[in-house]
């Protein structure tokens, strides 16, 4: 029986494999035939990125979770290239019959039509508004968005209504907008939090290879904050045995850019990625790797992960109670204050469409 060939580290990429999805009916396993040689493994060399579009018929996803501080969300993209191999929206790649590996992070989705549905769907007579949040799956601020602009036009349509919303991203492509975040700043319409999860470039290299790198982050946040627009720091995820014992020095170097809020999530493990992170550990840090879990799983009541409400986020136990107060002590000291959505959403007002008439008064 000729032999697997054992999954690897990629540079550039999260994953170090492409393991099928939960609906797939068939699973793929690379051989070594015996023309395989490690050193010029085509997939290392050839795996590049396919962005395509999305045939989407809606853009607002609706969420009725009491755990999560926004009831609506527009994610542009399916799929990120940011590789980020904790990320707890591979899973859902798996809907489209791709991996939640690396083909989550080569096969990139966007939303053509985003802000033309987005339009038609706040023009609707029953529309109420409340904080819109983008980025909450995907970042909208991934490589893709330099040339597409969906997230623009996006925020365009947002700035005509009035819209309040609110952006996680840990790209400093975000400083592209500032023209409509600082205008939309002035009338408490905008809020941003910049994920940084680690100070350490090179954890953040194998960790997230192609988001911005720690610093870059700090110095996005500094320059947010400084033009008006109101920018706190995501500390998420915090991996226990991994990343957790840097919380104070992340949350000081925020303060320092200027942070005006902060909160943090606890690693999630959703489906397939229980697995995907176990053998991320296994490649880059086995020394360690069976620290990390089973820290993991005292924070997950015995397992690698817990989908309950008001635990999901921020786990339970002895270790993730000592997380949750140093994070809250670390807070206090710097005078940090936690995240809050307080936008103002009396301003939104749906403007002219082509064709219509102004009223006489």
């Amino acid at each position: 029986m000729r032999e697997a060939i054992p999954e690897q580290a990629r540079k550039g990429r999260g994953a170090v494999g492409n393991p099928a999805g939960r609906f797939e009916q068939t699973e793929r396993v690379a051989v070594d035939d015996g023309w395989w040689v490690p050193e010029d493994d085509d997939l290392t060399r050839n795996l590049q990125t396919k962005i395509r579009p999305d045939a989407a018929r809606s853009v607002i996803t609706r969420n009725q979770s009491p755990d999560i501080p926004f009831d609506r969300s527009v994610n542009p993209y399916r799929g990120c290239e940011h590789g980020c191999v904790y990320c707890f929206a591979r899973p859902s790649h798996a809907f489209l019959d791709l991996s939640p590996g690396l083909d989550f992070e080569t096969r990139i989705f966007f939303k053509e039509h985003a802000a033309s549905l987005l339009e038609k769907e706040l023009r609707k007579p029953n529309y109420t508004p409340a904080p819109m949040a983008l980025g909450v799956n995907t970042d909208c601020y991934q490589p893709a968005e330099r040339d597409l602009k969906i997230t623009r036009s996006i925020l365009e349509v947002l700035q005509a209504f009035n819209h309040p919303f609110s952006i996680i991203t840990k790209s400093a492509g975000i400083l592209r907008d500032l023209d409509i975040l600082t205008a939309m700043a002035k009338r408490n319409l905008v809020h941003v939090m910049i994920s940084v999860t680690t100070l350490d470039r090179d954890l953040a290299g194998k960790m997230e290879p192609r988001a911005a790198t720690p610093d870059r982050r700090l110095k996005t946040m500094q320059a947010l904050n400084e033009a008006g627009v109101p920018t706190g720091v995501l500390a998420s995820p915090m991996i226990p045995g991994l990343n957790d014992n840097e919380i104070e020095n992340i949350l000081d170097a925020c303060a320092e850019a200027g942070a005006v809020q902060a909160a943090y999530l606890l690693l999630r493990l959703p489906y397939e990625l229980k697995d995907m992170f176990n053998d991320w550990l296994e490649a880059h840090y086995p020394d360690r790797a069976r620290h990390v879990l089973s820290l993991i799983r005292q924070c997950r009541s015995g397992n690698l992960n817990n989908s309950e409400f008001g635990q999901r986020f921020t786990g339970e136990g002895p270790y993730a109670e000592i997380i949750r107060r140093r994070f809250h002590v670390a807070q206090k000291k710097l005078s940090i204050p936690e995240r809050v959505l307080d936008l103002d959403c009396s301003q939104f007002e749906a403007p002219l469409a082509n064709g219509d008439q102004m009223g006489l008064f």
